[in-house]
């Protein structure tokens, strides 16, 4: 066993294997260890020591495979994971990489008898680094004879006033570090503001500030210290303290720090996270960047606003430099992943920029380096997505549920307050709970997306908290805790028994349905449809209310007509809430309807006055057709399964049912087509913002024209001041 130990840097773990000779190696001691931040003890950027030098593994054809090789090499019993495009960072200086197309059954003794280029040839860069994640348990008998090193894992701020003791998030304090003897603080002989930027990046903050170090001096010299660590010295590009150089008091913490006092910092919150309306205010979010999938506030699908049309980011080159630029920028600390592979859901529309290069100091994403998209360069499966380091608020203390199969579900309890101030569990109504409800419960408890919300659970009583403290709960779904949303002042809940309280199913996954718009603007046409074949449509509720004082089967009904197709861009198939055994059979049409409402049809005046309206329940949620290497799941025929699997559209023709919008009663003017899909929300969703789709429409009493066909939010307000400037010769007239 060999220990390294070095001035400016942190010191890794090593194991020792001597291996048999094979044909790359000849008869040494290969030694391996976990390197990079931020990472645990069990995980990290995968080094070997041959020939007197640490190197690195390229991922090229890396697998769990080699994964578990390496980590019962590393003395772990085996591999949850593995991680590639040097996750952990990338190998410093002239660091060789020892290995690359290594190609493991799994069963190998050690990582050299495994098929690969041979010791030495690569040719990949160090962006290519492999990482393992080794499950945290140990090989039987083994015994860790490495000296327990120091190393910066955990970092903290501590507050000392009283008040901000109790104030979320906490922006101010002492910088303390955790080692194996508990935390300690950093000697601030020589701290730079850089530091400060490092630290606040960790700790979810964009920003540091100035901050008044008299008080914190009067404050230390009263206080017994232990400082671990001196000499920091970070770029304030770093993501973690730990990348940054540092020297540790090796022996143990210690009480000297000549001339100088614990390291305080003072951070400035993202939008978000401001104490104060003022601040809120000041500090605006972009509007050129958005983050679009995610569970959490921070992470998600990076998407950049370019002309107007929004886009994503090809994650060719993309690294934790780049990811820490759109995270400070959006308001939040560093980021803790660059996540490659459309790990987020992929995105539809243009992909806007590739080979994205940060140095880590750019105020903004368009500040860096990056190459224009061309369509052969890149394809939404490469889409770019991070996780951002953000506040910590404790939000996941004043809720909890019980109960349920598995810790993604179960009834929903809330800690209140009684009037004597002792804290106690109570139960929320179930009236009016719903999926925007439970939304925010899973995002709370840090359980990703909300599958449903439930109204009764009379099926999971399993602790003794009856009483009912919460009701009249309404979300928007976008909240960060339960405490954000209306509720009733004071208690009013029609079924007060326990079995009637809210409950929740969360998911680690969601669907994202999206509809392709380009396609609505051009398929819209109008049809004078005799009333004679619209016998089923009126069966099914497809006709304005006048239609019902029509002379049947004479005359027609005048039909805006479009094509819907539905893209599932999630990460879980879409499917109807309803169970299979309650689809309702329409003799009609020949199929089985598996949701009341999928789609609304509205058309609108443009101060958003409905004038007329439509709604297509599902025929059958099926694939019609998949992207590349995505197979159909889902067909309607023979009583199928109904659904939309992730990579695949449900395509509903201009020409069949319902596909339409009985314009009958609608006069000539300007309007506004909106198509919502999934309504009321009937089946979770991790992006319910891209579910409606609005474009300008002028009607002259006989045709119809089209345009400005966008998505929810991508549908601007500057777009609607000009709606009545409607540029006619500038497009097709549809008739």
């Amino acid at each position: 066993m060999i220990m390294l130990k070095s001035k400016h840097t942190t010191v890794t773990t090593c194991f020792s294997v001597f291996f048999k000779p094979s044909p790359l190696q000849g008869p040494e001691t290969l030694k391996f260890r976990l390197s990079g931040f931020p990472r645990k003890h069990n995980e990290g950027r995968i080094e070997v020591f041959y020939k007197g030098e640490w190197g690195t593994i390229c991922d090229d054809d890396f697998s769990l495979a080699n994964a578990h090789v390496l980590c019962r090499q590393l003395g772990f019993v085996s591999a949850t994971g593995w991680t590639h495009s040097a996750k952990y960072g990338k190998g410093t200086g002239n660091v060789p990489i020892w290995l690359d197309n290594v190609q493991c059954s799994g069963s190998e003794r050690s990582v050299s008898v495994c098929k690969s280029r041979g010791w030495g040839n690569s040719d990949c860069t160090h962006d290519e680094d492999a990482g393992v994640i080794c499950k945290d348990e140990r090989l039987p008998g083994y015994v860790d004879s490495n000296v327990i090193e120091n190393k910066v894992e955990e970092v903290r701020l501590r507050p000392v006033f009283t008040i901000a003791t109790k104030r979320m998030p906490v922006t101010e304090g002492v910088v303390e570090v955790k080692n194996k003897d508990g935390w300690a603080q950093i000697c601030d002989n020589g701290w730079t503001p850089k530091n400060s930027h490092v630290v606040c990046g960790m700790m979810g903050f964009p920003h540091e500030k100035k901050v008044n170090k008299n008080f914190y001096k009067l404050y230390s010299e009263r206080q017994k210290n232990h400082f671990l660590v001196h000499s920091v010295a970070c770029l304030g590009t770093e993501v973690h303290l730990a990348a940054c150089p540092l020297e540790f008091n090796y022996d143990n913490a210690t009480e000297s720090c000549p001339g100088g006092m614990p390291a305080v910092v003072s951070c400035v919150p993202g939008p978000l996270y401001a104490q104060s309306t003022v601040m809120r205010k000041k500090l605006k979010m972009p509007s050129t960047i958005r983050l679009k999938g995610g569970a959490k506030y921070g992470e998600g699908r990076v998407e950049v606003l370019k002309g107007s049309e929004w886009g994503t980011i090809c994650d060719d080159r993309w690294n934790l430099l780049s990811a820490s630029v759109v995270c400070r920028e959006l308001g939040f600390g560093s980021a803790k992943e660059a996540l490659t592979g459309a790990r987020m859901g992929q995105g539809l529309g243009p992909i806007h920029m590739n080979e994205v290069q940060c140095t880590g100091h750019e105020r903004s994403l368009w500040n860096c380096r990056y190459k224009n998209i061309t369509a052969e360069d890149c394809k939404h499966t490469e889409d770019a997505s991070l996780r951002c380091n953000v506040p910590y608020m404790g939000f996941e203390k004043t809720v909890r549920i019980l109960g349920g199969r598995s810790r993604y579900e179960g009834r929903v309890e809330v800690l209140y307050t009684e009037t004597n101030g002792t804290l106690r569990w109570g139960l929320i109504c179930g009236e009016g709970w719903g999926t925007e409800e439970a939304m925010v419960v899973c995002r709370q408890l840090g359980l990703g997306y909300a599958n449903h919300g439930l109204q009764e659970t009379w099926y999971w009583d399993s602790s003794n908290v009856t009483e009912m403290v919460m009701s009249g709960v309404k979300c928007t779904g976008d909240e960060m805790s339960l405490s954000q949303c209306q509720h009733h002042r004071t208690v009013n809940c029609q079924k007060a028994l326990a079995r009637f309280s809210a409950g929740v199913i969360c998911s680690e996954t969601a669907s994202d349905l999206v509809l392709n718009a380009p396609l609505v603007q051009q398929t819209t046409y109008i049809e004078d449809r005799p009333l004679h074949m619209l016998y089923c449509a009126a069966e099914e509720d497809c006709l304005s209310k006048s239609a019902a004082k029509a002379n049947w089967p004479y005359g027609h009904r005048r039909l805006l007509r479009f094509s819907s197709q539905i893209h599932n861009i999630g990460r879980a198939d879409f499917r109807p809430k309803a169970g299979r055994h309650s689809w309702v059979w329409h003799a009609c049409h020949g199929h089985y309807h598996s949701m009341d409402i999928f789609t609304h049809y509205d058309l609108m005046s443009a101060n958003g006055t409905k004038v007329a309206e439509g709604h297509k329940a599902s025929f059958c949620l099926e694939d019609s057709d998949c992207d590349e290497g995505v197979s159909k799941r889902y067909e309607c025929a023979n009583f199928g399964e109904q659904g939309i699997t992730v990579g695949c559209w449900d395509l509903y023709r201009h020409d069949i049912d319902c596909q339409w919008i009985d314009i009958s009663d609608v006069k000539p003017g300007n309007y506004i087509l909106q198509v919502v899909i999934n309504p009321n929300y009937e089946v979770a969703e991790s992006d319910f913002t891209n579910n409606a789709m609005k474009c300008n429409c002028k009607y002259d009493g006989h045709r119809i024209w089209v345009h400005n066909c966008h998505i929810g939010d991508a549908f601007s307000e500057e777009a609607e001041k000009k709606f009545e400037k409607y540029p006619g010769q500038l497009n097709n007239q549809i008739s």
